[in-house]
């Protein structure tokens, strides 16, 4: 059968201060016990805390390299379209530069020719 008590109020106060106390002593006994654990923990967390700082940093630093890789490929691609775009309209005004002047050099010899022709014509009618 069960145990029937008639607990007053102060008895129950006084058993719920009891188990409070009780607990509270649980607490301090375990945290004195493990008192020398929680520095070493405390150590290691510190430990990993900055190992994993130095990696992230290592990552930043490794993204930041290809940031700087890649921008410069890229602004070595714009040079190198660049100066072949520059090679190419030096090329094409060249090639304009020498047509205007086979052009103009084939004019005066032609010119010269009919001269010449003209002159012999005159010549031969004297």
């Amino acid at each position: 059968m069960k145990n029937i008590r008639n607990n007053e109020i102060s008895e129950r106060r006084g058993t719920a201060a009891e188990a409070k106390a009780a607990q509270l002593a649980a607490y301090r006994a375990a945290m004195q016990a493990a008192e020398p654990n929680r520095e070493a923990k405390q150590a290691e967390r510190l430990a990993i805390a900055e190992a994993r700082d130095a990696r992230r940093a290592e990552r930043d630093q490794a993204k930041l390299d290809e940031k700087n890789r890649i921008e410069a490929e890229a602004a070595e691609r714009a040079a190198a379209l660049a100066a072949a775009a520059t090679a190419e309209a030096d090329a094409r005004d060249a090639a304009n530069k020498n047509r205007v002047s086979r052009v103009l050099d084939d004019e005066a010899a032609r010119k010269a020719e009919r001269d010449r022709r003209y002159a012999n014509r005159k010549a031969r009618q004297r």
